[in-house]
Formats: C-alpha cells, structure tokens, sequence
C-alpha cells in the first residue's frame, strides 16, 4: 500500500511554515500519544505516522529531499524515513522526547547514558489546600540503585564498565538512510554505551529494582486543577548508575461545598430570607482563607443581583494579589408558615396589592395585559 503524503498526515498545506509544522505535530502527538491511548493500536500506528512525516519535514535538507523526490528520497535502506526504526532500539519515548525536550523529561546523560524514565503521578487537594498552598505525602511507585551491585548492573564491579564493541562506547550508530547519513539507538547496549559481562543477579544487570517510595510534593498557593509540578532527578533511577529521570506530579482540586473558582476569582450563593432581602441590611458572609466579611444588603434586593467583595478571592500563583469573590443572592420564599404567619402575609399583600412596590412584576402583567390586548385585535 502506497504511503500517505507526509503533509497530508499532518493536516497542512505543502507551503506550511515551521512554526505551523510544528503546532500541528505537537497538537495531533499529544492526542495520539501511547500515553494517553494504552493498548490502542491504531493509535500507536498513528503516532509513529507523524513523528516520521515531522520529522522528515522539520529538517530543511530532508523536507526538500522529499519535495522533489517524494518517499522515494528515504527508501534506500528501509523504511525508516528520517532514522526512526521503531523495531531496532528507538522506542516511542525517544521520539516523543525529540519534540517536546525536556518539557517531558527526555534527555540523555553524558558518554551515551541514557537517564532513568520519568516517573508520572497525582494527587487531589481540597480548595482551601489550593488556595494556601499545601505538602502532600506522595507513594511512588519507581526503580532504585540495586544495591547489591551498587547500582552498576554488574555482579563483578570492576567490569561493570566494559565498553560495548558495536558502538565503542557511543550508545549510537549511524547508517546511511536515503541520501542522509542516520544515527540510531546501538542494539547491543541500549544506548548505554557499555555491556555487562557478569550480570548482577537481583537486578539482572539493569542496575535498578523495583521501590516504592514516599515523597512530600509542596503544593504552591494558587495551583489549579490539572496543573503539573516536575521534580528534578526524583523519578526512576538509570540504569547503571545514569542520572534518575524526573517525577511529574498532576494535581486534582476538589470541588468546594461553599466557594466555586473561576481562575482567580470565587463565586457563592448566598441565601435571603425574604424579609432581609426586602428590608435590607448587612450579612457576614465566609472568606476562603477563614474570615468573615461584612457586606451591606440594599433594601429591595432581587434574586440574581451580584455584590463583588474586591480582593476576598482566590489567591494567584507565584503572586501575592488576590482575585474577587462574587456574592450572588437567592430570595428565599418561606415554607411552612404558622398561622399567624399566614395571616401577616396576607395582611402584607393586601397592602401591597395596588402599590408600586413590585415593578417587576407589574411591568411584566402590563407586556402582558397589551399582548392579549393586541391578540384580540388581530
């Protein structure tokens, strides 16, 4: 079956510049990520479709290889258009971290060592945690140094660093691909640049074991809902002795029973008996830090009116201002009335009855005295 257009598989046009090239791969990589499709294999195959056609098209050299020559430019050699083979030692992970760097924590230690896998995991605060800021205790599910063999993978240390004779220590071969000269993962060493000969036997010369382990992630004031927070070197150890990954904490806020956030700003609903919403006067209403302020209710207040509290939000990260906190009111009707009740309702609206003191309601029963009116005409 013919290969789809490089251009086509990323949805832009064959003149798109660099930066469209690349919001359409970053855009369409994370949707199809393994990551966030475990065990789908359509989006596997799709994934390993945009990185090859990204990475043919961000590279000047290649993309005008294939402009003019089409596939064809990259088939001498196999089929690994731009050196990505996803059967000889480069792994979805490679290719994802050439995208987004350090953003997802791929990155290479010296002398070809490849650093430990980043480790992924979340926690939930409450609103008021978020508000403040908060330490949380964290297990982790990760891998450690071996100690037995000290972390170097090798039961005999002193040849825990032979250097690999396929790559002589590099951690990466090269090949001719096409017209481009290709570097790949070396598939004798993994791209750690040496070979065991003695392997350890708790570890299996990987130089790393299974752990769990406790961490306390601080929460910083201000964080919202899905944010996530990287601690450096704290994810799972390399293997023989290479610098750990990293660990990416995500972070899931809580409903609040009281206070709704809308980015800096709070909203609550704050009911009136119909007596206090009439009259008019001032109510304590609560503070997301636990205070209380005071808020004068004008007389005639209507169900839906909104008072904003000016910095009596949510705080702001890295920041010391505060949003707002909007009060909307909602006019209780009362139930259950006693007798007596009744009757000074009823006393009330008789009354009320022929005065102006529900312009609303009054303007609302004349629209609709002149929509009959007019309907009868017509």
């Amino acid at each position: 079956m013919a290969k789809q257009d490089y251009y086509a598989i990323l949805g832009v046009a064959r003149d798109a510049s660099a930066d469209d090239l690349k919001k359409a791969y970053r855009k369409l990589a994370m949707e199809h990520h393994p990551d966030r499709n475990p065990n789908n294999k359509a989006a596997e195959a799709r994934f390993k479709e945009l990185s090859e056609a990204y990475d043919v098209l961000k590279d000047d050299q290649k993309r005008a290889a294939y402009d003019r020559f089409g596939h064809a430019a990259f088939e001498q050699g196999g089929p690994q258009a731009g050196g990505f083979n996803f059967t000889d030692g480069a792994g979805l992970g490679d290719i994802f971290d050439q995208m987004f760097g350090e953003f997802m924590g791929g990155r290479r230690g010296g002398g070809g060592q490849r650093t430990g896998s980043d480790v992924r995991a979340q926690v939930e605060v409450d609103l008021t945690e978020a508000f403040s800021g908060a330490k949380v205790s964290l297990r982790v599910p990760t891998r450690a140094p071996c100690e037995a063999c000290e972390g170097t993978g090798s039961a005999d240390k002193s040849k825990a660093n032979l250097t690999c004779g396929t790559c002589n220590g590099a951690g990466k071969v090269r090949a001719q691909q096409g017209f481009f000269m290709v570097e790949r993962t070396c598939p004798t060493c993994g791209g750690a640049g040496r070979v065991i000969s003695n392997p350890c036997r708790v570890c299996q010369g990987q130089g790393t074991v299974q752990r769990e382990r406790t961490l306390e992630v601080a929460i910083p004031a201000g964080v919202e809902d899905g944010t996530r927070i990287r601690l450096s070197g704290e994810g799972a150890a390399g293997p023989g002795g290479a610098p750990a990954g990293d660990l990416y904490v995500s972070v899931g806020v809580r409903a609040h029973e009281i206070f709704q956030r809308d980015g800096a700003n709070l909203m609550i609903r704050l009911p009136l008996r119909m007596s206090q919403a009439a009259l008019g006067g001032e109510v304590e209403v609560p503070v997301i830090d636990g205070s209380r302020a005071k808020m004068k209710v004008p007389a005639g207040t209507q169900t839906g009116d909104q008072f904003r509290l000016r910095g009596k939000g949510f705080s702001t990260l890295r920041s010391t201002v505060r949003g707002d906190m909007y009060v909307q009111v909602a006019v209780e009707t009362p139930q259950n009335l006693t007798r007596k009740q009744r009757e000074l309702l009823e006393a009330f609206e008789a009354e009320m009855g022929n005065k102006n003191g529900h312009p609303e309601s009054e303007g609302f029963f004349t629209k609709v005295k002149e929509f009959f009116e007019s309907a009868s005409r017509g």
